[in-house]
Parts: C-alpha cells; sequence; structure tokens
C-alpha cells in the first residue's frame, strides 16, 4: 500500500531484493512521484479541490508534473500506466492528463481521452486535459464533443464544454450551434454549471453580438445567468458599455 503520509519506498525495497529490473513503470513513476513531492503544496492544493479526496494528493507542482509527462511520452512501455485505472493518487490522475495532452496521434489521443474521462474527479485535472492535436482535427473532434456534452458524468460533461470554449469561439470556428448546446445542458451540478457561465462569459468576450441573445433571453438558470454576467463584467475584454448593458440583464 502507498500512503501520501507514510510513504515507504516500495522501488527501494525491490532493489535491496534485487528484483529492481522487474520493476514495473507504475511503481517507477509513484516513486518518482514521491521524490518530487512538496507537502506544503500538497496540503494547499488539496484544499482548493475538494471533489477529490484529501488523502489522494501526494504534492507535485504543475510544472514538475508537466516535464515528467514529456519524458514519460517517450517511453514505449507508458501503456502500462496509461492503462492503470483508476489510479490511487490525484497527482497520478494530473500526470495521466498531461501525457494525453501531448499525444501527436489523434485517433489514439481520443481514445486514452475516452478511456480517462469516467475516471476524472475534480475539476484540476478536467481542465489541464487540453490535447494540442485537437486544433488540428477539430471537425472530428465535433463527434466526440456532441456525445461528451450529453454524458451523465459531471467532469465528462465540463470538459465537452471546456473544448468547445477552447477550440470554437474564433471567427472561423464559431457556429451558433455551439452556443446552443451549451445553453441546452441541464444540470444542478456546479462544476458543470461553473463551465458553463465560464464558456458565455469567454463567448461574450468573442462573439458578443451572436451571443448576446442568450444571455437577453435567459435562457439558462438564474445561478448559471448570474455567474455568466459577473465574469463577463470582470473581463477586460468587455466594454465599459457593455458591462453596463449585461449588468441590467442580472436575474433574482
Amino acid at each position: 500500500m502507498y500512503d501520501s503520509e507514510n510513504y515507504t519506498g516500495p522501488v527501494q525495497m525491490e532493489k535491496s531484493t534485487g528484483r529492481g529490473k522487474e520493476m514495473s513503470i507504475i511503481t517507477e513513476i509513484r516513486e518518482e512521484l514521491f521524490k518530487l513531492q512538496d507537502v506544503k503544496y500538497r496540503d494547499f492544493s488539496s484544499k482548493l479541490i475538494p471533489s477529490a479526496d484529501k488523502n489522494s494528493f501526494i504534492g507535485i507542482r504543475t510544472p514538475e508534473l508537466r516535464k515528467y509527462a514529456k519524458e514519460l511520452l517517450k517511453r514505449e512501455d507508458i501503456d502500462v500506466f496509461l492503462d492503470d485505472l483508476p489510479h490511487k493518487f490525484f497527482d497520478e490522475n494530473q500526470l495521466h492528463a498531461f501525457i494525453i495532452s501531448g499525444m501527436k496521434d489523434f485517433d489514439k489521443c481520443i481514445e486514452r481521452v475516452e478511456e480517462f474521462l469516467p475516471y476524472v474527479n475534480n475539476w484540476a485535472t478536467c481542465d489541464q486535459m487540453s490535447p494540442k492535436v485537437f486544433k488540428k482535427y477539430k471537425t472530428e473532434l465535433l463527434d466526440n464533443i456532441k456525445k461528451w456534452i450529453v454524458s451523465d458524468k459531471t467532469y465528462t460533461v465540463r470538459f465537452a464544454i471546456g473544448m468547445l470554449m477552447e477550440h470554437y469561439l474564433t471567427d472561423e470556428d464559431f457556429d451558433m450551434a455551439y452556443p446552443e448546446m451549451v445553453a441546452s445542458v441541464c444540470s444542478d451540478e456546479y462544476y458543470i454549471n461553473m463551465m458553463r457561465a465560464w464558456y458565455f462569459a469567454t463567448a461574450l468576450a468573442k462573439q458578443y453580438d451572436a451571443v448576446l441573445p442568450f444571455i437577453e433571453g435567459k435562457r439558462m438558470d438564474v445561478w448559471t445567468h448570474n455567474k455568466t454576467v459577473q465574469k463577463a463584467v470582470e473581463s477586460y475584454r468587455i466594454t465599459p458599455e457593455q458591462k453596463d448593458y449585461l449588468r441590467s440583464l442580472r436575474m433574482k
């Protein structure tokens, strides 16, 4: 057993018994993660992500995880780690997300995203998983987004909305069908509705005239609507005149 509070170092044990060469990549990765542990950061970050088990945090800073993920992507046996779901530690999930984000083969990347999404249990892992290869395959990606956005899993839906926000708000990629998809999501989940608000606030900054009718028409629940207005008003990309009008649209 591994315990973020009381780690005994199984890799060292294997080396002392002469079994180091037989060590699996999973054990090797866990050993490396604990070498990178920052206890103060663990205690801090675990408070920011309440949906993840506090005891699952090792405490590795994001730049260190991203750097390690790049190294692991070169390993021929990395699939062994990616297949090992569910992971025990939050930091393993973060590492998994960063490895997927660096994949250059779209089909393989999508396959790995599909496998991993059901195990994503927090906003940080969800939001930090952003495959670079998606930028080159936006048409193909849409089919997956349409499926993810109607999922019964909170972070699968959140991921779908995040991908719509990241890849389909520029003029050449925007379509009115996309904000319609987000507005049509019906959920009581905080982490879904927060992403919906984030999406529409960003959409107002990039496609103000096109998206404004969704706000004027009060297409979303009161909380998500007002959170959208709040986030839009806080944006430096929204003009003072637009902010004044959006404030007038707040719902009671």
